[in-house]
């Protein structure tokens, strides 16, 4: 049986040491011949340029590489601008979402969700790209119901999506309830699980009171258990992580996107145990 497509997403690193240590990560990784690499973007632009220098650098090594475009904040002016710089370098994948509004901006811009943003995109550019938009599982912690969720989520494959990516999880049957959901509503895209490695608790913890992932209560208890025992957290964590992408692969997920940090290791821990070479 062919294991479903694996994908890779950096951030872009600020200072040259980072650039190094990314760029010895990425070639750890692509060993495994991922599909692409996505390299995050900042609301409003604030990481453009870096954003667009580490796309840069991984098109040139050969690899596809995905940049991330976030609608708020920006101009309609300044993300055509950007698109067409990607399309004359030969990117032919873009991540579409709507970002949260940096502190202190006060203007949300010309664009306020990321359907608006796809439609764009498809105006500006025809079918040149393959557009990844985000999918919520546990539900967007902005969303006024589940319901208005799935309709959201709706508009932007209605848009012209071609698959989906999701904020990670630690439940798997989130993600089987939310393509059930998807699919009675008709959207028919691939929904690839998004897959977030345990490193560090603390550090994981932040990340998802502030993205609204839940961790579950059982696995929130084990991992504080362990105290500074960073050992025992990254044990534990590769066993739970791993268990659910077995789960999600024979449940049919088309494919599995790692969010890295920009490290190698736990990512690739979990796919030597899922059977990646």
């Amino acid at each position: 049986m062919n294991k479903p497509h694996i994908s890779f997403e950096f951030f872009p690193p600020q200072t040259p040491e980072g650039a190094e240590k990314l760029t010895a990560a990425r070639k750890r990784l692509a060993a495994l011949k991922p599909e692409f690499f996505s390299v995050t973007f900042g609301a409003g632009g604030s990481t453009q340029d870096r954003t667009l220098d580490t796309i840069r650098h991984i098109h040139a090594e050969g690899y596809q590489a995905a940049p991330h475009l976030s609608c708020v904040g920006s101009t309609r002016d300044n993300i055509g601008a950007l698109l067409h710089t990607y399309k004359d370098l030969g990117i032919k994948r873009i991540v579409a979402l709507r970002g949260d509004l940096p502190s202190g901006m006060a203007s949300i811009g010309e664009f306020q969700y990321a359907n608006e943003l796809v439609s764009y995109i498809r105006a500006e550019t025809g079918e040149h790209f393959h557009i990844e938009v985000a999918a919520y599982p546990e539900f967007h912690p902005q969303a006024n119901s589940a319901r208005d969720d799935l309709l959201n989520f709706k508009r932007k494959v209605d848009a012209g999506a071609d698959s989906a990516i999701t904020q990670y999880f630690y439940n798997a049957d989130a993600y089987f309830r939310f393509v059930e959901e998807i699919r009675k509503l008709g959207v028919t895209i691939p929904v690839v699980p998004g897959i977030m490695p345990i490193v560090r608790y603390s550090q994981l913890a932040r990340f998802s009171d502030t993205c609204g992932a839940e961790i579950p209560r059982w696995m929130r208890k084990t991992m504080e258990s362990y105290g500074d025992d960073v050992e025992s957290v990254q044990a534990f964590g590769c066993d739970v992580v791993t268990r659910m992408c077995e789960k999600l692969i024979a449940g049919g997920a088309p494919g599995l996107h790692f969010y890295t940090l920009n490290q190698a290791n736990a990512s690739l821990q979990i796919l030597e145990r899922l059977g990646y070479r």
